[in-house]
């Protein structure tokens, strides 16, 4: 028997990948500024790799959801990450600038796979009883990588250079491959019973008055009588497709059986309907992520809230290297600011995992911002002391935050596109922090404490994000779009108030 595919496994392997990239960042930034000896350039650096992650983010989710084994999926996406900081490093002070950027943007397409891309195969590797400890273990993966990524990337970069931080983080993302290549297979997803040979076709899930599910449904609707489309006089001829079809092959719910025909039917791959119509999957792929985010208030509330609060995140990190700088002698040191808000993250996280019911999530998220937004503003003030406190109280914030936001999309995403929701929330949030990043880079060269108060006036901002949109205040049951495209309603068992 397979040994299972076990949780501490997992998160090593995931603290491993993320940690690399936590240390990717701000070597990648130690490494732009040396070179070019400019914060705007290195901002820019750090922008072109998290920018590129909107695309790559709906593209990697859709691979995901389709992947009998997503984990060789991850494991690919892994090897990219790598070979990209390979070649940046590579490129810096050989090839042009906006060469390296685009370089940098190449490589950015695989990021989500670090983020949401591995967290979205959590429920695959936990019973679902167990899974609320399990999402606060993984957001403390993130704190751990971030507490261990930037003190790698500062202690690095002063004993052996900045490049050499850049070939650390590069070696961290490419000890997380076996952990990726063995992740569990994906169970099979399938709106009803497959059909045995020669038992009645399937019936639809979901009734036209939208209640019921596939496993509770009472109300059976039965197959359109033959007669009606079959001339009488020539019974056998009209069955002989369907007697020709491959048995193995399941009819999907609610198609009448003479709508397969031979140039439809899954023997013939590759002929041009069948490109046609994987081609149109893949797009409704693509964009079904974006739906149900937008579709269901809880989740779109903290996806906008969390991405205004990365933003800031964003701008604070770009002040880093100047902070580090300006106010504790050294661009290295500045790191260490970072591990000081990573290790406040982590054990806010931890008690957060002890009692993961708590806190409704949707407080954490807003409140979270608000303390962000306090810990920003007093970092304006350059001193040394009040300087380490805010980014303590930064973490303190940011730790929670995630883990709730994480509770939020295993609660309200579907199964069949919980790779989609996770990867398009992760792009759209790197996404918010590359232009945090961007905006703050030459604004912190003219004034560093303008940048920090922008940044803190950003994060005040998720508050009234987040309540911008109602809630939902319906009872547990969900509309959503039926895998064969038909509406329908499932419940969910779930509701806005936890």
């Amino acid at each position: 028997m397979r040994k299972r595919y076990s949780l501490r496994r997992y998160l090593v392997g995931a603290v491993v990948a993320r940690a690399g990239d936590e240390m990717a960042g701000p070597a990648l930034m130690l490494a732009g500024f040396a070179v070019a000896g400019s914060s705007v350039e290195a901002s820019s650096l750090l922008a072109g790799i998290t920018l590129s992650a909107a695309v790559g983010g709906p593209l990697l989710g859709a691979l995901l959801d389709r992947a009998a084994r997503p984990g060789r999926l991850l494991a690919g996406a892994l090897v990219l990450y790598a070979t990209g900081l390979g070649a940046i490093l590579a490129g810096l002070g050989r090839l042009p600038f906006a060469v390296t950027v685009l370089i940098a943007a190449v490589t950015g397409l695989a990021g989500p796979a670090l983020s949401g891309g591995w967290t979205a195969q959590l429920p695959g590797v936990v019973p679902g009883d167990r899974l609320p400890k399990a999402n606060a273990l993984d957001a403390m993966t993130f704190s751990a990588a971030a507490l261990t990524g930037p003190a790698l990337a500062g202690g690095v970069a002063e004993a052996a250079g900045a490049p050499w931080a850049v070939v650390a983080s590069v070696m961290l993302v490419a000890l997380a491959l076996p952990a990726a290549w063995t992740l569990p297979a994906r169970s099979p997803v399938r709106p009803a019973p497959a059909r045995a040979e020669g038992a009645a076709p399937p019936v639809r899930p979901v009734g036209p008055d939208g209640m019921g599910s596939p496993e509770h449904s009472t109300r059976a609707r039965p197959p359109e009588p033959s007669a009606r489309t079959r001339p009488p006089e020539h019974p056998a001829r009209e069955r002989e497709p369907e007697r020709s079809a491959r048995p193995d092959v399941v009819q999907p719910p609610g198609r009448p059986a003479r709508e397969r025909q031979p140039g439809h039917s899954a023997r013939t791959r590759g002929g041009r309907g069948d490109r046609g119509t994987r081609t149109a999957s893949m797009a409704g792929d693509l964009l079904a992520g974006v739906r149900i985010i937008v579709a269901r208030p809880a989740l779109a509330r903290a996806t906008l809230a969390s991405t205004v609060s990365c933003v800031a995140q964003g701008m604070l990190t770009a002040c880093v290297p100047l902070l580090g700088e300006r106010v504790l002698g050294g661009a290295g040191r500045g790191a260490a600011l970072l591990s000081c808000a990573a290790v406040s993250a982590l054990l806010a996280t931890a008690v957060l995992a002890r009692f993961p019911r708590a806190l409704a999530p949707g407080t954490v998220i807003w409140a979270g911002a608000l303390v962000q937004a306090a810990a920003l503003a007093s970092a304006a003030t350059r001193s040394p002391l009040v300087l380490v406190v805010a980014f303590l109280a930064t973490g303190c914030a940011e730790g929670p935050q995630l883990a709730a936001l994480f509770t939020v999309r295993h609660r309200e995403a579907p199964e069949r596109l919980r790779g989609q929701v996770f990867t398009t929330g992760a792009s759209v949030k790197i996404t918010g922090f590359a232009v945090g990043a961007a905006t703050a880079g030459p604004l912190a060269t003219r004034s560093l404490p303008a940048a920090l108060l922008l940044a803190a006036a950003v994060a005040a901002a998720a508050a009234p994000a987040y309540f911008a949109i109602r809630a939902d205040r319906r009872p547990h049951l969900r509309t959503e779009p039926h895998p064969t495209g038909s509406p329908g309603c499932r419940p969910t068992g779930c509701s806005d108030r936890y």
